[in-house]
């Protein structure tokens, strides 16, 4: 069954703050839905991490892959 988490608990698994979730969704990485505040689904948050592995995320504006060494 899919659950609908909060911002703050999208950092939480993510381990990274609020603000960081929000410019994730600003720049088109995380898709949120504005129920009351912004919510993120499981399906969405499972997703994203399939589709980011190994991509550096230090730029949203500029994602890159992960370099060896």
């Amino acid at each position: 069954m899919m659950q609908l988490y909060t911002v703050a608990e999208v950092g939480k698994v993510l381990g990274v703050n609020r603000n960081k979730v929000y410019d994730l969704i600003k720049y088109g990485h995380l898709q949120g839905l504005k129920l009351g505040s912004m919510k993120i689904s499981s399906f969405e948050l499972e997703d994203f991490l399939k589709r980011n592995a190994g991509k550096d995320f230090s730029d949203l504006e500029n994602v890159k892959e992960l370099g060896v060494g």
